[in-house]
């Protein structure tokens, strides 16, 4: 695959962030794209675009406002609670986000000659969000190829890591450090280690400390408060 090219969804975020680096190691050319569909913080959407600056990576930005228009839900409305009933998905998820992301992605890849795209997705940690099982990606990825007439092979790094084992490939690529510091995972839009209570920096807390405490960080850092 090093001499192949590569389109990366890219948020920003702790995952996306890693898989970008992960991108830069494994294929030839990387570029990266973060959609806008209003979600509650523009931080994000700067963060995205710092990062991929400082990398050197070509960024693009989709306007997805219709997203917004049509699954309006806790990333998109600040009058929405964040919250996870027993049984049901998160009020974090928004309907058809990554099969959109992923098909519009497949389209610019397809423009620029790029035959990978590469997203975070993880059924792992995925919080019952189906759009993030192995099998929504594959059946998605011969649909784009059917639909376009085009190879295009979706890479999904995370897709069998908890978040711990993130932490650890972040480690593997020597982005550990920037991964913690410049990332934007939090809900409430605060980068690095973030709120510490939204369920996104609750899940990352958890992963980094399992991380951490199993004495592998190549950097050997540690969280305040951990031995």
């Amino acid at each position: 695959m090093r001499n192949e090219k590569a389109v990366v969804v890219f948020s920003g975020g702790q995952d996306s962030t890693t898989c970008l680096f992960w991108a830069i190691k494994t294929f030839r050319e990387v570029e990266a794209v973060t959609f806008n569909y209003g979600q509650r913080h523009v931080l994000e959407l700067d963060c995205a675009a710092d990062i991929a600056a400082e990398l050197g990576i070509r960024h693009h930005v989709l306007d997805m406002g219709l997203l917004n228009q049509l699954a309006p839900n806790a990333l998109t409305r600040n009058d929405i609670e964040i919250k996870q009933e027993d049984g049901g998905l998160p009020s974090t998820f928004v309907d058809g986000r990554n099969l959109l992301f992923l098909t519009f992605a497949a389209v610019l890849a397809k423009g620029i000659g790029a035959r990978h795209i590469v997203t975070g997705v993880c059924e792992t940690d995925f919080s019952g969000y189906p759009d993030c099982r192995d099998v929504f990606i594959k059946s998605l990825n011969v649909t784009l190829n059917l639909s376009m007439d085009y190879r295009f092979v979706i890479d999904t790094p995370l897709m069998w890591l908890n978040k711990a084992q993130t932490w650890a490939l972040a480690d593997e690529l020597g982005a550990f450090q920037f991964v913690r510091e410049r990332t934007l995972t939090c809900y409430n839009g605060i980068k690095a280690d973030g709120c510490g209570e939204c369920p996104a920096c609750q899940l990352r807390r958890r992963g980094l400390e399992e991380y951490l405490d199993s004495g592998a960080s190549l950097e050997g850092t540690q969280l305040e408060g951990t031995s």
